[in-house]
């Protein structure tokens, strides 16, 4: 197992000494880094270039989304946000800023751990509490908006831009919009997982998206979603 380079976030600073011993107890996993606001947070994820960071969202100087956003804008670092606020207006806000999942400070440290290797390993995550219905929500309030889903996207595909994908990506594409893993996705069109992951991992390079929540929002605002 690689080793998984983490950095945490969080302006409590007993909170924070908390999260650096639960990450430290997982397997491969290891924190670099830490920081109590989200301005230190984008010196020292610049300067480290973690794996994942664990980013706390009401923080003072900066808070954790707008540090996610600038983040995510300027390293190849992914961004998993932890709060105690099971609000859709954070996860609106997260998504926006380019996070690659959302997960609540109640979650046990196995679920923590997961999660940090999911982020790692490019797949995205949202808490249980977070449903596709949210998702849908959100994919439909900001294809009105101006800048509707955070860079990095590149080109920010229109739905007429899918045409260059095939009828067998349009089908996975679907499948990813209705949160099925890559095992899941292999049992339903009765191909392997690792058929289903290089199905994926085409559609984030045709796509230009960087995880599969950027799917996910693409597909809904392309109509390709229940």
């Amino acid at each position: 197992m690689s080793e998984v380079r983490v950095v945490v976030v969080d302006d409590q600073a007993l909170v924070r000494v908390g999260l650096c011993g639960i990450v430290a107890t997982g397997d491969g996993l290891t924190v670099v880094g830490e920081a109590a606001d989200g301005l230190a947070a984008v010196d020292v994820v610049t300067r480290l270039a973690p794996d994942v960071v664990l980013m706390d969202i009401r923080m003072p100087v900066l808070d954790g989304i707008e540090a996610t956003r600038r983040i995510t804008a300027s390293t190849a670092s992914r961004v998993l946000i932890l709060t105690t606020f099971d609000l859709d207006e954070y996860v609106y806000g997260a998504l926006r800023a380019g996070a690659s999942g959302f997960l609540l400070k109640d979650a046990p440290p196995e679920d923590l751990h997961a999660a940090i290797r999911v982020i790692a390993a490019g797949d995205a995550l949202l808490a249980p509490g977070v449903t596709r219905r949210l998702i849908a929500t959100f994919a439909a309030s900001s294809a009105a908006s101006v800048d509707p889903v955070p860079v990095p996207l590149g080109s920010r595909p229109a739905p007429d831009a899918l045409g260059g994908l095939t009828d067998r990506e349009r089908q996975v594409l679907a499948l990813v919009a209705e949160g099925l893993t890559n095992a899941e996705i292999g049992l339903r069109l009765h191909v392997t997982a690792g058929t289903a992951k290089t199905h994926v991992a085409r559609l984030l390079h045709k796509l230009d998206a960087r995880d599969r929540i950027q799917l996910v929002i693409i597909a809904h605002r392309a109509g390709l979603a229940p």
